[in-house]
């Protein structure tokens, strides 16, 4: 269900028109229907934290109960706006998230991204809430893991110190952020582990979700 579209007029919409309860206005005809406002669960964090193995991980194991989605598959150059800080990429997860809600499973995505990259988005009204979990490590551990990747993910010595002083910044500032994000060290921590501690996070977070 493409809630961008009147499910009456057939009407597309460039942002959602969401009203209290949970319902949709369509922009062209004044048509109102309900839709399932779910909260989005975010397992975000620096590239190298170990976002894509927790979500080899969890996505069988969670299969029964969520829909977890690795972020990246989406980076293509369709949607890589560089002049509008990637807004397109962003709002398409967001709006794919709400689509995949209407099937009363609630979405994990992995992928980095920050409260200020999604909070200020029309389609963030879609849903009820996003909380964000942010993995974290060591910065010596950190770069590390980024000089042992493959050479196509192209991790020379200049993009690997963005990424820490991006690391750095995210530990300073992820109690502040609106909403704020809890943070989860995976130094030295083995992948099974890191895992397990997300899945008690989501089972924690999704015990307010509506059923």
């Amino acid at each position: 269900m493409n809630l961008l579209i009147c499910e009456r007029c057939g009407e597309r919409a460039d942002h959602p028109q969401v009203e209290p309860e949970a319902v949709i206005r369509c922009a062209h005809c004044g048509h109102r229907w309900p839709f399932l406002r779910l909260p989005l669960f975010c397992v975000t964090g620096p590239s190298g934290t170990g976002k894509s193995t927790v979500q080899r991980l969890l996505a069988g194991e969670l299969a029964e109960r969520f829909v977890v989605l690795e972020q990246d598959v989406l980076w293509v150059a369709g949607l890589r706006d560089d002049r509008a800080e990637h807004r397109p990429f962003r709002s398409t997860w967001l709006r794919m998230a709400a689509m995949i809600h209407q099937s009363r499973r609630p979405v994990v995505l992995c992928g980095t991204v920050v409260p200020p990259e999604f909070e200020p988005l029309p389609e963030r009204a879609l849903f009820e809430r996003i909380d964000y979990l942010c993995l974290t490590c060591d910065p010596d551990v950190l770069a590390e893991r980024l000089r042992n990747r493959p050479a196509w993910r192209e991790w020379d010595g200049p993009r690997i110190a963005e990424m820490l002083d991006y690391a750095a910044w995210i530990d300073a500032t992820a109690a502040t952020m609106d909403p704020p994000m809890t943070l989860l060290d995976t130094t030295g921590v083995p992948a099974e582990q890191t895992a397990r501690a997300v899945r008690d996070w989501l089972d924690e977070r999704a015990k307010t979700t509506p059923a």
